[in-house]
């Protein structure tokens, strides 16, 4: 077979590949349900229910734990999970939570005229629920691809 064959008929890249479409497709639905209004932008954008980095990493783990056991490469894999979950729900939350603030007090110096400055992006990490949802919707992918 081909280089881009195996690679894309690996079952932990293509559970990876899944998990990712998965839940970026769920969060721009998930935002239509809390806006009305559909914004296909939020597929690629950080942030949202659910975490789709946090679904990657768990189907990637899930998937090498299911080839290999609890082997080293499960456990490096295990140990990387940890940083993103880690990651997203913690210093990413917090950037976003920074963002917030700063973008009211743009909105405030607004009335002087000089103070431009375009808004900040709000929704750089994840709630611990948005962060459980990617999970557990990457180990169920990871789980679902190695059935077939």
């Amino acid at each position: 077979m081909g280089f881009f064959t195996d690679i894309f008929t690996h079952k932990i890249i293509l559970s990876v590949i899944i998990a990712y479409t998965v839940a970026s497709i769920v969060k721009v639905f998930f935002y239509w349900l809390g806006t009305d209004e559909w914004n296909l932008m939020v597929f690629f954008k950080t942030g949202g229910m659910p975490s789709s980095h946090m679904a990657s990493v768990a189907s990637m783990t899930t998937s090498v734990y299911l080839l290999e056991g609890a082997s080293n490469l499960f456990m490096v894999s295990l140990i990387v999970s940890s940083i993103v979950l880690a990651d997203a729900v913690g210093l990413r939350r917090s950037v976003g939570k920074q963002a917030k603030i700063l973008n009211k007090v743009a909105d405030e110096f607004k009335h002087f005229r000089k103070f431009r400055t375009r808004r900040l992006y709000e929704l750089v990490g994840h709630t611990p629920k948005q962060g459980l949802a990617g999970l557990i919707l990457g180990i169920l992918i990871a789980k679902f691809i190695f059935i077939f």
